[in-house]
């Protein structure tokens, strides 16, 4: 009498059954916005043949096959690679640093013929399973200075080679990543404010003493981009007429003035917002905004629910790159940040972010899956 078994396509299917459909509605959302603003900002460049475009959609498929693999893995299984991942990024860092290729100022890039990719987003996978894995297993409670020095350790040396590329914005994005943890965590607040002010500090030192006068002016000219609105402050200032351009309703696609006639630069990467904002409207703004909204509500819900530390961390770090990301490029375009090179996460043109946030997707669905599994298994054993 032969015993029938699932084919795997079907088992495949019944696990993506049990996925976060609502999370992945927003995520299908972002994605569409950004095709859309790449390729309104393509329509304005002659002979362009929509590369950017054919592009951003290698690194969708890319992005989704990648997103299968994970959420239908067993996310747990990354405590057992936490070191070997860390590891192996860190020494793409220190490579890069030999062998990379310098693009907009940085050499944080690793270029194959048509295929580029930056370690550091790479690094900012490996970084949240290496500090959930380490606060879960091997911090001690409650968390005194010894947690805090190690896990200041894992996170000093990916910041310090990412800075020497240098590439201050993802340095920023790892350096807030371990603050959250931090927060997350239950580190005593009396901690948090000291580490705060020893970062005060060494601002203030390094502004007498290191900095050069051009990154004084950099900084002079964030606080008040009037100051060079023709050099430094230029971009700021025209992302923030594009947004205030954009009204209600917007211009429509491929009709905006700043992004068509190029009057702001990087438009599809570092200022995707202001394309947005000004071709779609603060309807658009607000489409954005709430599926941001939406995938942080999610991201805490689970973490919110579930029954170990490793994977609330998990869900947390993830969540917290995410919400990193949105706030220093939405910031950078409404003049609240300096430039940093920061993309809009799964908007912003670019491969090797848009799978890297793809993948971190993958980890959330992956424990949305687990947990109905894990329910049913605990009902069958009572």
């Amino acid at each position: 009498m032969s015993v029938y078994r699932p084919s795997r396509l079907t088992h495949m299917w019944s696990q993506l059954r049990s996925a976060d459909w609502l999370l992945l509605l927003c995520v299908f959302t972002l994605l569409l916005l950004g095709l859309s603003a790449i390729y309104s900002v393509e329509l304005s460049q002659e002979a362009s043949g929509f590369l950017h475009v054919k592009k951003q959609l290698v690194a969708v498929v890319v992005g989704v096959i990648c997103f299968l693999l994970v959420a239908l893995s067993n996310y747990k299984l990354l405590q057992n690679y936490a070191l070997a991942l860390y590891c192996l990024c860190t020494a793409l860092l220190g490579l890069v640093l030999l062998f990379g290729e310098t693009i907009r100022g940085s050499q944080g890039w690793f270029v194959m013929g048509p295929v580029s990719f930056q370690p550091v987003e790479l690094m900012k996978i490996a970084l949240i399973v290496t500090l959930s894995t380490y606060f879960a297993r091997r911090a001690s409670r409650p968390f005194r200075w010894r947690s805090l020095m190690e896990s200041g350790l894992i996170v000093l040396l990916p910041v310090v080679l990412v800075l020497l590329e240098p590439d201050f914005g993802s340095a920023s994005v790892l350096l807030g990543t371990w603050f959250l943890f931090l927060v997350f965590v239950g580190v005593p607040w009396r901690y948090l404010v000291s580490i705060v002010l020893v970062l005060v500090a060494l601002l203030v030192f390094s502004w007498f003493f290191l900095f050069a006068d051009y990154q004084r002016s950099r900084i002079m000219t964030f606080i008040d981009p009037s100051l060079d609105p023709l050099d430094q402050g230029y971009n700021v200032t025209q992302a923030i007429i594009a947004i205030g351009s954009g009204g209600m309703w917007g211009s429509g696609l491929g009709f905006g003035t700043q992004s068509q006639l190029k009057f702001l630069p990087e438009s599809q990467t570092d200022f995707i917002f202001a394309v947005i904002a000004e071709e779609l409207g603060f309807l658009g703004v607000i489409l954005v905004l709430c599926s941001f909204g939406f995938l942080f509500y999610r991201c805490g819900r689970h973490a919110i629910n579930s029954r170990d530390d490793f994977t609330s961390y998990l869900l947390l770090g993830s969540g917290a790159v995410f919400f990193l990301q949105f706030l220093v490029n939405i910031g950078m375009n409404l003049g609240l940040f300096p430039v940093t090179g920061i993309g809009l996460p799964l908007v912003s043109y670019g491969g090797s972010s848009l799978i890297t946030m793809l993948i971190l997707i993958g980890i959330v669905e992956s424990i949305a899956i687990a947990r109905p599994i894990a329910d049913s298994s605990s009902r069958m054993v009572s």
